[in-house]
């Protein structure tokens, strides 16, 4: 059987398995890397890479500076400052953190925002006594449409500029701000989304961080704390200002970040190793093999080909470009949008070609739906890192999420023609 084939029978079993959570989801990703090797779509060398990823490392280091903000009680007054700028009211908390994500993630990474914030959240959540579940999918959701502003909100968007000079035409590449046409819209519309439909569509229940022992009960509020309170906030901006000026590595920046915190006595060792949500890393790990193959074994090749034959000979570059984002949405879902972009980028300016239309809208199509990756928990790192801490299932960012999808879809389409001209005069 064609490799391809192969991969797509196994991502359609591991997408069942995810829905319908029969079994655990991190033993689903495990299953789907075992799985991938029992297909051949990868040697038994590449099974458990994914465990030692960079972004998996990220994780690790993030949830333990995170969880030394709680063990000072820095992210409690953090909380309690957000909530005394916004009230205690959900939608307006909602509009706030969805803003400073989108902010901070159109020019540092969308994991590491993501990373920063979840401790912080979750302390507003317990000075508003609101259930994080009600703020965790936003937060992630904010990350990732924030990610679609600039250049560098998310590292793929450069992808286009490098197929574009591939392509021999480095004089159409976007710049730095010129996807805020499309992104800030997308942004806005989307934090509108989640206040008038989104939060209808949260689940209502509380998750284990929330339910935990107060770090307030383990360090008293003295001198003492004060001090560990402020070590805390030096290291985590300078984890922050690491990640921005890309000084360092992103995984370095966490890992460092968290050894100071052990080091400094902001949490003990086993307090450490005990706020590693292992879930997210085993469910980000597992399905490491399953991107890879996607590309690998010509799988995502396969479902853009045969969708683009479909089309017929000369299709209206309009309907290229909303197939395109049809395909990379769901094609990003499964596989890292670093992937897909990579995919159907050369895809997309071919099309273009074949229309006399310029690239450059079919293109910015493809990156903005590669960025849309909110319904599923595996479909980009900021989904996952929030699973554990909202306490959600499969199925709730599906409720959720694929609204905003659709939201992105229609206001993509309406302005990226608006703004990148398939025929310019």
């Amino acid at each position: 059987m064609d490799p391809a084939i192969k991969c797509l029978l196994l991502l359609l079993v591991i997408a069942i398995l995810f829905i319908t959570e029969k079994i655990p989801l991190a033993v689903t990703a495990m299953f789907a890397a075992v799985g991938c090797w029992a297909l051949g779509l990868c040697s038994a060398d590449e099974i458990f890479k994914g465990l030692s990823d960079s972004t998996v490392v990220l994780f690790g280091g993030m949830f333990i500076v995170g969880a030394a903000m709680f063990y000072t009680g820095l992210a409690q007054d953090i909380g309690g400052a957000v909530v005394r700028l916004f009230g205690t009211s959900e939608t307006k908390l909602m509009v706030g953190i969805m803003i400073i994500a989108a902010a901070m993630s159109a020019f540092l990474s969308n994991t590491g925002t993501v990373a920063c914030l979840i401790p912080v959240v979750v302390g507003i959540c317990k000075k508003a006594h609101i259930p994080a579940s009600r703020e965790m999918m936003p937060l992630a959701f904010a990350a990732g449409l924030g990610g679609t502003c600039t250049l560098i909100g998310t590292p793929p968007n450069i992808i286009a500029n490098v197929a574009l000079k591939t392509a021999g035409m480095p004089e159409l590449q976007f710049h730095f701000f010129e996807y805020a046409w499309v992104g800030v819209p997308i942004t806005v519309a989307g934090i509108i989304y989640m206040l008038v439909i989104g939060r209808h569509l949260l689940p209502d229940r509380v998750d284990e961080m929330a339910e935990g022992e107060e770090p307030e009960q383990e360090f008293e509020m003295n001198e003492t704390t004060k001090t560990k309170k402020i070590i805390c906030g030096i290291i985590m901006l300078g984890v922050i200002l690491s990640m921005a000026t890309s000084i360092v590595p992103l995984e370095i920046a966490a890992v460092v970040g968290a050894l100071l915190c052990v080091l400094t006595g902001c949490l003990t060792e086993k307090q450490a190793y005990a706020s590693i949500d292992w879930v997210t890393i085993f469910l980000f790990a597992g399905m490491i093999p399953m991107a890879t193959a996607m590309n690998t074994s010509g799988a995502g090749k396969l479902i853009a080909e045969y969708t683009v034959a479909a089309l017929g000979g000369s299709p209206s570059p309009y309907l290229i470009t909303a197939v395109l984002f049809a395909i990379a949405v769901l094609l990003t879902q499964f596989m890292s949008n670093t992937a897909s972009k990579a995919l159907l980028c050369p895809v997309g300016i071919a099309l273009a070609a074949q229309v006399g239309a310029s690239p450059r809208a079919v293109l910015m199509a493809i990156l903005i739906a590669s960025s849309c990756a909110f319904a599923t928990p595996v479909g980009t790192p900021p989904n996952t890192l929030v699973l554990g801490p909202g306490g959600y299932s499969f199925m709730d960012y599906i409720k959720c999420g694929l609204g905003l999808v659709v939201v992105c879809m229609i206001v993509s389409i309406i302005v990226i023609p608006v703004v990148w001209p398939f025929f310019p005069g």
